[in-house]
């Protein structure tokens, strides 16, 4: 019974383990609430929004989660190793939720929903506007 047990324990650990959101993260692609409300355009149209989407694209947004429940969120510009900007944010994740804390108070700010998470990907879904999803891929542990 005890080995059973222990195996059991075992097999938990390594499988909390295995998915942790400590790390940095690069937001690969966001949709809005409006692109899902929109009337199906015409081809030449439709290429223009595409090209206006991938050029809006230029800075890489990242998402880098610590062990310490911190994070920082920061754009990065394009052939520069500094970021444009860091906003530094707690944050609770239990694995179906994500919530951004405000750093004085530690009252919840943002909710986000956990559509998927695995070793490299993160799907979430605004827990106020579900239509709102981002989608991030896993770039480095730091």
């Amino acid at each position: 019974m005890k080995t059973l047990l222990t195996l059991f324990l075992t097999v938990l650990a390594t499988a909390l383990l295995g998915q942790n959101l400590v790390g940095e993260w690069q937001l690969v692609k966001q949709s809005t609430c409006m692109e899902e409300n929109m009337k199906p355009l015409a081809d030449s149209t439709q290429r223009l929004v595409n090209d206006m989407k991938s050029r809006g694209s230029a800075t890489a947004s990242t998402i880098t989660f610590k062990d310490n429940m911190a994070g920082e969120e920061s754009t990065r510009i394009l052939n520069s190793r500094k970021s444009g900007y860091n906003k530094n944010f707690l944050y609770k994740f239990d694995g179906e939720m994500l919530m951004i804390l405000d750093k004085r108070s530690r009252t919840i700010t943002d909710n986000y929903i956990v559509e998927k998470f695995s070793a490299d990907s993160l799907i979430l879904a605004n827990a106020s506007r579900p239509c709102e999803t981002r989608i991030f891929l896993k770039i480095g542990r730091k």
